[in-house]
Order: C-alpha cells, then structure tokens, then sequence
C-alpha cells in the first residue's frame, strides 16, 4: 500500500488511500491494554472517556476537540482514572497518525460521524461511534465499506441492543409466543426548549470553527444555534434519541432489512425557533407483512423517559406515559417493552398480564461486548451494518419530510427511491473541501 504523509492525508478527500499499515489486524492478549482516542470531548465523549479509562486494560492516549476551552474538564476526569496523562488535539487527524493507537471513540456532531470513522478505518483504527451512526444514507453505505475493506471492527453507541431483558424480548417474540407480530409502535416523546435568537458572533479564540463545521457549510458562527436542530449538522434531535427505539424494534423484529416504502407526516408546530428539523414526526414503514411506526414529538412534558430510580431497579416504567418505549402487537398478545432497563410486560388476549421482565442498562455489556470483539477480531453487537439499517429509517422519515411528506418507495438494494427523483438528491450530503468521501473508499 502505498503511503501518503500528513499533509496529503489532511489536504485530501476521505478517499480510497489509507494509513491502514499503521494498525495490524492483531489479536490483543487478555493482559495488554488498548489504546484510545477520543475526538468530541463535549457531554458524551467525556461520558465515555470517563467509562472507558476506568478499565485497567484500556489507555486514553488523545483527547480531541476543535474547541480547546474542553480539554480541562475531561483531562481531570481521565487522569483521575488513569496513570498517563492523555495528549490534547484541536485536530483529531494528528491522532490517526499514532500507529499505537488502535481504537477511535467518535463522540462528534452527528455531521462529523461518518467521515470521522471512515479515516478512522482507513488509518488502521477501530471506532466507537455515537448515534445516529452517520449523516445521511450514502454514508452509512461507505462507513459499512471502510470497515470491512480495512477490517475494523465499528461499534455504534445504541447499548440498549446489549442489555440482557432486550435478548430475553427477541426470543419472546421470535418463539412465536406472541403470535404473528403485525404492528410495531415506537415512541420518543419529550419536551425540548426553544433555541434562543442572537446575531453571529465572532469565533472565540481556542475555537478551530472551520474543523467544527468540517464536511458541513461553514455558515457564520452563532453560539445560540443549536447544531442538533439544523438539517446541516445533524439527523435531527428526534432522530438523535428515537434512533435507540428504532434499533430496539428492528432487533427484537429479526433485524429485517430496510422497508418497502415510508411515509411521513408531521413538521415544525411548536418550536418555531429558526430550526429547520421537525418538532413533530409520525413515520409509517412497509415491511410486506408488517408495519412499523414511528410516532415522535418535541412538546410533550407529560411523556418521561424511564427514571434513574427505576432504570437500576425491580420496577417498570408507566408504560402508558412513558417517552421511550416500543409496544408490539401480535396476533396472540401485546408487549411493552421500555428502554433504559424498562424491562418488558407482556398481555394476552384476554388483557391480561402474563410475563414481567425486569431490565437494566446496556451499558456495560456493550462496552464489554466491544473490548471482546476488539481482542478477538469479531463483528460487535451494534457493528456497521445494524448502524447503517436502524439510522436509515431515520433518514427515510426525513427524506419524506423534506420533499412535502410524499410517500416514498424504496429500493433496498440499491438504496434509491424509485417514485421520486427529487428524494434522491437527500442520499447524499453536498461536502464542503477537503472534507469529501469518496465514493472509493
């Protein structure tokens, strides 16, 4: 393979040349420690930073953020766990270079996702990548390509998928205890404040504002602009958190491949702040003898994620009034099935209870599970493939939205729309230079 240096590394496009060499397919002893980085060292990617330096065999050897006014809170909080203090890098590229860096923690903006995983797979490293896994659909495409190509191993951040009461809910219904499930409701209902109105501002000094914008439009800077509400930045904030649930549906369903066609309705009721995500979204997926729905909104203070009280416990959430749940309706009975350790409850046709299953976070199996698969060179619980097939419902529901909530049909081979020229051109993202994916990569 030929090599490249850093500067035609940064300079070019995230294309088909790599830094792969760097980074052997090794197999790690039980005893040998793996080394990180993490780039996004905001809320989740200390969070993560925090989790994963707790381990005695895990290093963070980097901590990457364009915003450097991060660096001090998440240095404290790994050198509290760790004996080596961890290097600090506006430009987490610089990190891909280290060929003793084997794992890249990706805890960005929903827009640095998929290309910061793919250099990650194409510079010899293996990822942990927040949700939603990319940006758009061609995305999730390439990150599936780059990582095996470059033999990575990818775990996205849904560990719901790893809680032991999520497995116990597969083979529930997968038994065919509850009949011939033919409809599926997935829920993510919270209440979000609206963003504030202010002029742009000029960009404080500490600040690599041109890395943060990255792929996206280098629009001028707005500390009031919440990047989770802009189209250009991100999935949106419904699809940021009912992601999880979608996934949690897909896995205990079977894992079906993407739907026949999607339908959305819905828009910005409440929120009329300058975003141009929705604050309302209800989405209904085709899957021949099922159907899927997705029923979403921004301005529900009465619906609650399950609570820390209960997440840890021998309790059930209020499934009726519960924000981030999935129900099941099958031809011999209906679950409620509730993420964050909700558990799951389970009706016969008769309404009455018949199973109860307690749950716990997924947490710790998932990350448990991703240091395995890292040792052993195995595909993790949430590896590319299941990131790419649970975010795309997301980008389908958006898709729909932004052509007029037109239903659309979709072809999952090849993954284009078949009735609809103009929902084609939502696939991929237009990318601001350097920051472009190739279509080789």
């Amino acid at each position: 393979m030929k090599s490249i240096n850093r500067r035609q590394f940064i300079q070019g496009s995230i294309g088909a040349t790599s830094l792969a060499a760097f980074s052997a397919n090794k197999v790690r002893g039980a005893n040998e420690k793996i080394i990180f980085g993490v780039m996004g060292i905001g809320g989740r990617g200390t969070f993560l930073a925090d989790i994963f330096s707790r381990r005695d065999d895990v290093e963070i050897a980097y901590l990457c953020d364009p915003n450097s006014r991060r660096f001090a809170r998440a240095r404290e909080v790994v050198e509290e766990n760790q004996d080596r203090r961890p290097k600090l890098l506006q430009d987490f590229r610089k990190m891909l270079e280290d060929k003793n860096v084997d794992v890249v923690i990706n805890a960005t903006p929903d827009h640095w996702h998929g290309p910061g995983s793919i250099m990650a797979c194409q510079a010899g490293k293996d990822v942990y990548v927040e949700k939603p896994m990319v940006h758009n659909i061609f995305e999730g495409r390439k990150l599936i390509e780059a990582s095996q190509k470059y033999k990575r191993v990818v775990q996205v951040g849904m560990q719901s998928r790893s809680a032991a009461y999520t497995q116990k809910a597969r083979e529930y219904i997968q038994s065919g205890k509850l009949g011939k499930v033919h409809l599926v409701r997935v829920y993510n209902m919270m209440k979000h404040p609206s963003q504030k109105s202010a002029p742009a501002q000029p960009v404080p000094a500490g600040f690599d504002y041109d890395l943060w914008c990255g792929p996206a439009p280098k629009v001028p800077y707005n500390p009031s602009r919440r990047w989770l509400n802009m189209f250009d930045y991100s999935c949106g904030p419904i699809p940021g958190d009912a992601v999880h649930q979608i996934d949690l549906a897909r896995y205990i369903m079977g894992d079906p491949p993407a739907p026949k066609t999607v339908a959305h309705s819905g828009g910005i009721y409440v929120l009329t702040d300058g975003r141009d995500t929705p604050d309302t979204q209800m989405a209904t997926y085709d899957y021949n003898d099922f159907t899927l729905m997705l029923e979403s909104a921004l301005w529900m203070s009465y619906m609650k994620k399950t609570p820390g009280s209960i997440r840890e416990s021998d309790k059930f959430p209020h499934f009726p009034f519960s924000s981030t749940k999935v129900e099941f309706f099958g031809t011999e009975g209906f679950m409620y099935y509730g993420r964050h350790g909700g558990g799951f409850q389970v009706y016969n046709n008769n309404s009455e209870l018949i199973v109860s299953e307690y749950g716990r976070p997924g947490d710790a199996e998932h990350i448990e599970n991703f240091i395995q698969c890292l040792r052993k060179r195995k595909p993790a619980n949430a590896n590319a493939e299941v990131g790419h097939n649970s975010v795309l419902l997301c980008h389908l529901a958006n898709i729909s939205y932004r052509v007029g909530n037109k239903q659309l049909e979709f072809d999952r081979q090849k993954e284009f729309f078949t009735n609809n020229n103009e929902a084609n051109k939502y696939i991929k993202r237009q990318y601001r230079k350097p920051f472009v994916i190739s279509d080789q990569v």
